[in-house]
């Protein structure tokens, strides 16, 4: 590719408009004090005391202190007879670590001390991308069922169990740290697999242009010592009056690497979806589809640290592929600052890249020279990010959205014009549609 490609500054002001914010790291609450300590029944049994002795001293009249002999009754009635626990400890376990979007994760906490308690209460500080459906709690367990609402590698956050004695005055607490859970993106319907014009020299399921061992017959050709005879193509032989065998397509395998662009965050106004969840998954759906056909796929995410696996093969690579990147999202944080060259190993030779974008930074457009320029046949998969919203009556407003049509429509011919294709896949629907097109004939190359 030769030549920078459009893209002004109207359509970075208004992605800065629509770009998802930037959330820090949850962060876990301030450590429970140590020891026992006064329950919420001996607070408030000894506020009642206090109170009363506070009316007989202002007033002067000792039948007020009648009211303070109740409550510290109530307490003296409920000072245990023997010790106070001592050793508490909190057993955490965590079913699945591993899930996808929508699945539930189990939490057992399991809660051990020594002597005689009373009740457990606890206090759950939950982190992001999980929800809370249900919470149990017994003798010496507490349990939680969690539903993961987004993918991304989340801290599940804390559990403050609250370990009271028999009556009910003191407590101590104990904090039992969830861990993370990874949670995998649901995949986009993708069957379709496109090819390059050029496939390595590995047996695969794609037919390739060289003739070989294959099953598509491409032609006819002259007998050759050696040749299988049950290949003999018998009308041919018949009218040419020579032995004529079947031709057939050698059969190769393909290397496809997907490129993620996770520079920005960008929702949209109308509908609320993000483009990093859909960018997620449709690369899920590539990747799933591409592995069936036994290809080799590799991941390469661009946006802060450059983060890439090289192209493997099997159905338990697409863990390895989706666990690579999961550290895009941590806790709803991530970081766009700088931009480095794509290293060697992630672009094979010959690879078949696709790049999916919501073409909303500029900054994407220098990662397509790079692949251009290493000879990678390329297809851009557009995440729509929608129109901004704009004020009825705002003549700058209007203005700029113009601006930012211009620009991205000015960005997608200039990739058209360079050989690249583009295709848009719109949330709901399956990536088959805009890969379509792409079986009609091979993709080709750039130039080095």
């Amino acid at each position: 590719m030769t030549g920078p490609l459009p893209g002004g500054t109207a359509a970075a002001a208004v992605r800065r408009a629509l770009d998802g914010h930037h959330d820090v790291t949850a962060q876990p609450p301030p450590p429970p004090p140590p020891g026992w300590r006064a329950g919420e029944r001996a607070l408030r049994l000894g506020t009642l005391a206090v109170v009363a002795l506070a009316a007989a001293l202002l007033t002067g009249r000792p039948w007020v202190l009648a009211l303070a002999v109740a409550p510290l009754v109530l307490l003296a009635l409920a000072l245990p007879n023997g010790p106070r626990p001592q050793a508490v400890t909190a057993e955490v376990e965590v079913e699945p670590r591993r899930c996808f979007e929508g699945e539930r994760v189990t939490v057992r906490i399991r809660v051990s001390y020594d002597g005689e308690s009373g009740r457990l209460d606890p206090g759950v500080t939950l982190g992001h991308g999980v929800r809370l459906d249900r919470l149990a709690v017994g003798p010496h367990r507490v349990d939680l069922v969690l539903t993961a609402q987004r993918w991304g590698r989340w801290t599940l956050g804390t559990v403050d169990v609250d370990l009271y004695d028999r009556g009910g005055i003191a407590r101590r607490t104990v904090r039992a740290d969830l861990g993370e859970v990874a949670v995998f993106p649901l995949p986009g319907h993708a069957s379709l697999t496109p090819i390059p014009v050029r496939l390595p020299q590995r047996l695969g399921e794609h037919t390739a242009v060289q003739r070989g061992e294959g099953v598509e017959v491409t032609g006819v050709h002259p007998y050759v010592r050696g040749e299988r005879q049950r290949r003999i193509h018998w009308p041919a032989t018949t009218r040419r009056g020579t032995l004529q065998v079947h031709q057939f397509a050698a059969e190769r395998a393909a290397d496809t690497v997907v490129l993620l662009d996770v520079l920005a965050d960008v929702v949209d106004p109308v509908t609320g979806a993000s483009s990093l969840d859909e960018t997620f998954r449709a690369a899920a759906g590539l990747v799933r589809a591409y592995l069936r056909t036994h290809d080799r796929v590799g991941v390469v995410s661009v946006g802060g640290t450059t983060r890439w696996l090289q192209p493997g093969s099997g159905q338990g690579y697409f863990y390895r592929i989706v666990e690579s990147v999961l550290e895009v999202r941590k806790d709803r944080a991530y970081r766009t600052e700088g931009l480095g060259l794509l290293p060697p190993p992630a672009l094979p030779q010959g690879a078949l890249v696709y790049v999916i974008t919501p073409l909303s930074d500029q900054r994407i457009l220098d990662i397509l020279h790079q692949v251009r320029g290493r000879a990678n046949p390329i297809v851009v998969v557009e995440i729509p990010t929608g129109d901004p919203v704009v004020e009825p009556g705002d003549t700058e407003g209007e203005l700029a959205l113009r601006l930012w049509r211009a620009d991205r429509d000015a960005m997608r011919f200039a990739l058209a014009e360079h050989g690249i294709a583009v295709v848009t896949h719109r949330s709901g629907e399956t990536l088959d549609l805009p890969l379509a097109p792409l079986l009609r004939t091979r993709i080709h190359g750039g130039t080095r």
